[in-house]
Parts: C-alpha cells; structure tokens; sequence
C-alpha cells in the first residue's frame, strides 16, 4: 500500500492527543490563530519603523512589492492548480475548522508567514530567526488542523524562502 492511501490512519494517528485533549485542542486552535496575528502585527511593524526610522520609502519599497508579488503569483498559481484539502478527500474531521474546497497547494498562510519572517530578517536577523521558527509552527499546526497536506506546507514554506530571498539579497 502506498503512503498517501494510509492518510486517513496518519491524520489519525498525528491528531489522537489532540482529539482526546481539550487542553491540547484549544492550544492548537489558540496557536493557529495566535501566529497568524503576530506574523501580520509584526510586518505592520517591520513596514512602520522602516519607513519611520530605517531609511523611508526606499527602503520600504522591496518590503512591500517582493512579498507582494510573491503573494499574488502564488493565489494565481494555487487557483489555478486547485488541489484538494485533506477533508475534502478522506473522511477525516479537521480539528481547525475551515469552510470551502480547493486550493490547498501551497499553503499561503505558511508562505506569508515565512515571506514576512524573512522580511523581518532583512533588519534583525534574530527576530527574523524567531518568525521563521513560528512559520515552522504554523505549518505543523496546518497539517495537525487538517485543513492541509504536509506537501501544501512544505511547498508553502519554499516558496516563502524563495521570495524572502529576494528581499535578503
């Protein structure tokens, strides 16, 4: 039997503790939605003191259009591969609930989280290390949420650095 046909006793295997936790549960939950706030608070942040007090509108340029860029080519490319989501083709109950079908490769959160942590990078190398330690969190949660595949996170993630790279160099 191949790997992706045992992805339903996977998902279980990976989610038990956290089917079987309230506390682990809620912590996962509490994680999904606490990393994505922070990445976004902190690339308002990144944007505000660049432009304020780290060079202006020069500097804040690539900051903004790299990553930018990237998100777009991304959604365009992930609308039009349309790959299903975990739920969608096994009959698993995603622990992170999601509504809607469809574009699950690559996941944009993990790429937005990894593109800002890199972007953070560009100024503080330990905060940005920080982030993309998070980004790493935020797509184990993903896969653990079940609202993706470990190679919509991976690819997510790649895609993140690619477009970060960019920004570093």
């Amino acid at each position: 039997m191949k790997a992706h046909q045992n992805y339903q006793q996977f998902y279980q295997q990976i989610t038990k503790s956290f089917s079987q936790s309230s506390l682990l549960f809620r912590g996962l939950c509490w994680l999904n939605k606490a990393i994505v706030v922070l990445m976004y608070v902190s690339y308002i942040c990144l944007l505000l003191w660049v432009a304020l007090f780290a060079g202006g509108i020069y500097q804040l340029l690539p900051l903004v259009f790299i990553p930018g860029a990237g998100f777009l080519l991304l959604s365009l490319i992930r609308s039009y591969l349309n790959y299903p989501r975990p739920y969608e083709e096994w009959p698993i109950k995603p622990l992170i609930p999601r509504k809607g079908s469809g574009d699950s490769l690559p996941s944009r959160h993990v790429f937005s989280a990894t593109v800002i942590a890199m972007s953070v990078m560009s100024v503080s190398k330990l905060f940005g290390i920080i982030l993309l330690l998070l980004a790493i969190v935020l797509a184990v949660v993903r896969v653990l949420g079940g609202i993706h595949y470990p190679r919509d996170v991976i690819a997510g993630f790649l895609c993140g650095v690619a477009c970060g790279l960019g920004i570093l160099f």
